[in-house]
C-alpha cells in the first residue's frame, strides 16, 4: 500500500516536473499548443486573417530595418545610396554662375566678364596660356586660389573641370584710383564704406542697399575675408548694386593709406569707441569701416583709423548686426 502511494506520488511529481521543464526550456512546444488551441475553433476566414497579420508583421519589420537610423542619431535614413547624396548636394548648390573647363574658362577670361573667384591647380596657374591672365586678375582684386585637383573635384561635385573653375560676379568692380576719382568729382565731402571681414553675403547685400539709399559714393571690399559680389548679394541689394561702384582691393590696409593721401578721414565703428557718432561733426571726405558682428574691426585696421566711433545703445542688447550698424551710422553722418 505504501509502495503504491509512493509510486503514484512519484508519477505525479514526475509529470509536473516534465510539464514545468517543457514550459521553461521548450517554449515552442507550449506556444504551438496554445496557438493551435487558440485558433482551432476559428473559421478558415479567421485563419486567413491570421496569415495576413503575420505577413504584415514581417513587412513592418522589414520596413523598420530599411528605415532604421544609424547609431549616431543623425536624421539620415538607412540605407542610403551614394547617388542620392550626390544628387541632393547638386540640388542644394547653385552652379548658374560657375564656369569650368580649360576652354570655357579661357574664353570667359578673354571676354573680360565680371569674375568673383577663380580656383585652379598649380599646373594651370603656371601654364603659358593662363599665367598672364590670372596674374592680372589677381592684381585687380579677383581672388585666385590654387587648389589640388581633388579639391576642385569636390567643389564641382565631380564635374570634368580639367583643373580650373571660376565663379562669375554679378557686377564689375573698379580700381581704387577710379573710385577716388568718381567720389570726389561731384561731392566735396563724399562718404565711402569699407568692409572688414564681413563674409555673409546677406549682410553685404543689405549694406550695399543702405549705402546707395544714403548716397554713399562707393564700397570697398577686400579680396580675402569678405563675401564677393555673388548672386545672393545682388538679390539682397535689390538693384542698388547697379548704381553703386565697388572696388575690390588686394590689401585693405594699403587701400586706407592711399585714401588718407587723398584727403579722406578714416572712421571705424566700434563698441569701444571713445566718441559717440551723434557728436561727430567733422566735415571732410570720409571712409566708414564696418567690421564683422562677432569680431569687429581688426586691430591692424583700427590703428589706421583717425576716429573710433560708437553707436549709443540704450537697451540690454550689446551689439548690432553689421548691416543695421551701417544704416544707423550713415543716417547720422549724412543728416548733418
Amino acid at each position: 500500500m505504501k509502495n503504491s502511494f509512493k509510486n503514484n506520488h512519484y508519477k505525479k511529481n514526475n509529470n509536473n516536473y516534465k510539464s514545468n521543464f517543457d514550459s521553461e526550456f521548450n517554449p515552442k512546444k507550449t506556444n504551438s499548443s496554445k496557438k493551435s488551441n487558440k485558433y482551432s475553433s476559428n473559421s478558415t476566414k479567421n485563419k486567413g486573417t491570421f496569415k495576413s497579420n503575420e505577413s504584415d508583421k514581417k513587412e513592418s519589420n522589414f520596413s523598420f530595418l530599411k528605415r532604421r537610423k544609424p547609431s549616431n542619431k543623425s536624421n539620415v535614413e538607412f540605407p542610403i545610396k551614394s547617388n542620392d547624396i550626390y544628387q541632393n548636394s547638386i540640388n542644394k548648390k547653385n552652379f548658374d554662375d560657375w564656369i569650368w573647363g580649360k576652354h570655357s574658362v579661357f574664353e570667359a577670361l578673354k571676354s573680360e566678364k565680371a569674375i568673383n573667384r577663380i580656383w585652379c591647380t598649380s599646373e594651370i596657374f603656371s601654364s603659358e596660356k593662363f599665367y598672364i591672365l590670372l596674374k592680372d586678375l589677381k592684381l585687380k582684386g579677383v581672388l585666385v586660389e590654387e587648389v589640388t585637383y581633388n579639391r576642385l573635384s569636390q567643389l564641382t561635385f565631380g564635374a570634368s573641370h580639367q583643373g580650373v573653375a571660376l565663379q562669375l560676379a554679378c557686377s564689375k568692380t573698379i580700381s581704387l584710383d577710379k573710385l577716388i576719382e568718381l567720389s570726389t568729382k561731384k561731392t566735396a565731402n563724399p562718404i565711402i564704406l569699407a568692409l572688414d571681414g564681413i563674409t555673409d553675403p546677406h549682410n553685404v547685400g543689405a549694406i550695399i542697399r543702405s549705402a546707395e539709399a544714403f548716397d554713399c559714393k562707393g564700397i570697398i571690399i577686400p579680396q580675402r575675408r569678405s563675401a564677393g559680389l555673388t548672386g545672393t548679394v545682388a538679390k539682397v541689394a535689390a538693384g542698388a548694386l547697379e548704381h553703386l561702384p565697388v572696388s575690390r582691393v588686394v590689401n585693405l590696409n594699403r587701400a586706407l593709406e592711399e585714401l588718407k593721401k587723398n584727403g579722406f578721414l578714416i572712421i571705424g565703428l566700434s563698441g569701444d569707441g571713445q566718441l559717440s557718432i551723434s557728436k561727430f561733426n567733422e566735415k571732410s571726405p570720409l571712409v566708414v569701416i564696418i567690421g564683422a558682428e562677432d569680431k569687429g574691426i581688426s586691430l591692424l585696421i583700427q590703428k589706421k583709423c583717425d576716429f573710433l566711433l560708437r553707436i549709443p545703445l540704450k537697451g540690454k542688447t550689446s551689439s548690432l548686426n553689421a548691416s543695421v550698424a551701417a544704416a544707423i551710422s550713415l543716417f547720422h553722418l549724412t543728416s548733418k
